[in-house]
């Protein structure tokens, strides 16, 4: 079993509840819901809530750590959401908000539009996309989703990278 699971987790000063198979995690700022596995049972009381496997099952004991985790970064992302930056580097590339899309101009013959999901906010500031939302997931996949659409390559540096991302560069060509 997890190490994660094995102790109680926090609530800081959140409500969680556990009915029909779906876990609730409320706070000031927000609400999330998760559907739980049926080897996973949830337990709250005063102290906490205690992930442990309904049964002696190899996938029960993997997914106790799996849900513990969940259930912590759904008790601080309705305190304080996550936030993801990526910067857009390269000449004549840009970004702007059309609504509730993204517009990415990255070097293609055509814009390329990505609908931001209803739980992440996203505001654009010259080339710096800046997402956040309470649900980890949500916020790390469409920042995955963002950067997919022009990685940055190692030559020039060009592209979408994370802020905190370092870019190995390569040297290049030499001349004779």
């Amino acid at each position: 079993m997890s190490r994660l699971a094995k102790k109680p987790i926090e609530l800081k000063g959140t409500t969680i509840t556990v009915a029909g198979g779906m876990l609730t995690v409320k706070g000031s700022k927000a609400t999330l819901t998760k559907r739980v596995h049926p080897s996973i049972s949830i337990a709250v009381d005063e102290t906490g809530a205690l992930v442990t496997p309904k049964d002696a099952s190899r996938l029960a004991k993997a997914l106790t750590g799996t849900f513990a985790s969940h259930v912590m970064n759904m008790v601080s992302g309705v305190e304080t959401p996550f936030v993801k930056k990526l910067v857009i580097e390269g000449v004549g590339y840009r970004v702007e908000m059309k609504g509730k899309e993204l517009i990415l101009t990255v070097g293609f013959s055509h814009t390329v539009p990505l609908t931001i999901p209803e739980d992440v906010t996203a505001v654009v500031e010259k080339n710096t996309i800046t997402l956040s939302s309470p649900d980890k997931e949500a916020v790390g996949q469409f920042a995955a989703n963002i950067r997919r659409v022009k990685p940055p390559e190692p030559y020039l540096g060009k592209g979408i990278r994370y802020s905190d991302e370092v870019v190995r560069r390569k040297q290049g060509k030499k001349a004779v």
